[in-house]
């Protein structure tokens, strides 16, 4: 029938597999079951192929030239921009600001925005679940101005304590910052109710998202969140490292300070002045990482050909499945069991050391991510040092979860007994 759109089928997803070198070769003798996504995506060809052509056939500096070469490369570099503005549901392009990574985005946002409109005495809002990222820029800023940080707790399924939110709520509240999805945990934060409740209390509160696990797992929306700021890397959305973005509303954008200076954000410069050209310009001091850039828009242009819906529905159905094998194991122990869930999952076992049961797992050709995932906070308020976390990507399938289960299993056996 006319303008029904067709859902990938499994089959579908085995070939986007195909796409990822990486997949197709060995480790330590066994089929790779890459399940580390969340800490860093694999690559599909088209990202490599267009971080390579933009090396190998159209490489030149950007903003800068007047010869075609230049001007070819500047096209492809600010269309990606549109890329992303399109997205993530950006009313601009504008409002896209190119940065190294995630931690880049929100320490942007602390130095530029935070010291020039928080005082001693201000209150930022931040979760237990945060990445570091998204607590050590606040603290360095607390301690250059003497801001108060104020904790949302998470409750023993891995939630947040929407009730001790409200609480916390004040009238020296001027910021929240807040993890869309855990990396941790895999747990979805209920970021639009956040935002409102915030909003409610004091529209002049804003409200940062840190986007870095929600762009690869799911749709995402920022004038539905209505959020301030929203920032994500791109290495997690299946794009090479080196880039991030941070998103925010053209008026704030625009009234915020530079957070460095140098060539390309500059409108003039003389000895005695010098004047700064509109957002995003101002905040891409320097040469910025263009290929990479290029190769981030390949990376949307993958993932939108797919779409983001599909790929959570995807995984979705392998989460359900990994998580109802996983409980089959003895001695194992689960943390993220809320109800709202992306495809993470994170357990420790009684009976061995998550570093001993990811070795057992590498031999297997299984990797996976061990240790506190750059949340120490969070693992302290669990009362264990790491677990052993497993996480999900569009290419992940069946067989990896048969893979990993025979790892487990084996761990079981050897270190169980």
């Amino acid at each position: 029938m006319a303008g029904v759109v067709k859902m990938p089928s499994q089959n579908d997803f085995a070939r986007y597999r195909d796409d990822f070198p990486v997949l197709a070769r060995p480790m330590n003798g066994q089929k790779l079951a890459y399940m580390d996504t969340a800490s860093s995506a694999q690559k599909p060809r088209a990202v490599i192929d267009a971080l390579r052509e933009a090396l190998d056939r159209d490489y030149a500096n950007i903003h800068r030239g007047l010869y075609a070469l230049s001007q070819t490369t500047t096209q492809k570099f600010e269309a990606t921009r549109r890329k992303v503005a399109d997205f993530i549901g950006a009313l601009s392009e504008n409002e896209i600001v190119f940065t190294r990574n995630t931690t880049e985005a929100i320490n942007l946002v602390a130095q530029s925005w935070g010291r020039t409109h928080l005082k001693a005495g201000d209150e930022i809002i931040i979760s237990g679940m945060e990445h570091h990222a998204n607590i050590v820029p606040w603290q360095l800023l607390r301690d250059q101005i003497g801001i108060v940080l104020k904790i949302i707790p998470v409750l023993p399924n891995g939630t947040l304590d929407m009730v001790a939110f409200d609480g916390l709520l004040s009238d020296r509240t001027r910021f929240v910052s807040i993890v869309h999805v855990s990396n941790a945990l895999g747990t979805i934060n209920p970021v639009e109710t956040i935002i409102c409740k915030a909003k409610a209390y004091n529209a002049d509160i804003l409200v940062l998202v840190d986007g870095s696990q929600s762009v690869t797992h799911m749709p995402v929306n920022v004038l539905g969140l209505g959020c301030d700021f929203f920032a994500f890397t791109g290495h997690k959305l299946y794009g090479p490292t080196g880039v991030g973005v941070l998103y925010g509303r053209a008026a704030l954008l625009n009234a915020m300070p530079p957070y460095q200076g140098g060539g390309d954000m500059i409108e003039t410069v003389s000895f005695a002045h010098t004047t700064y050209k509109p957002a995003p310009a101002r905040f891409e001091a320097g040469t910025p990482a263009i290929a990479e850039v290029i190769a981030l828009g390949a990376a949307i242009d993958y993932v939108a050909s797919i779409g983001m819906g599909n790929i959570a529905a995807h995984e979705g159905m392998l989460l359900a499945r990994l998580v109802d094998q996983l409980e089959t194991v003895p001695g194992l122990t689960f943390y993220g069991t809320g109800p709202d869930k992306a495809g993470i999952v994170s357990f420790t076992a009684d009976w061995g050391h998550p570093s001993d049961i990811a070795m057992i797992l590498d031999q297997c050709g299984v990797a996976v991510r061990t240790g506190h995932h750059c949340c120490m906070p969070l693992m302290q308020g669990l009362g264990v040092e790491g677990t052993v976390r497993a996480s999900l990507g569009l290419y992940s399938n069946v067989d990896d979860i048969i893979s990993l289960m025979n790892g487990v299993t084996k761990a079981h056996k050897l270190l169980g007994a």
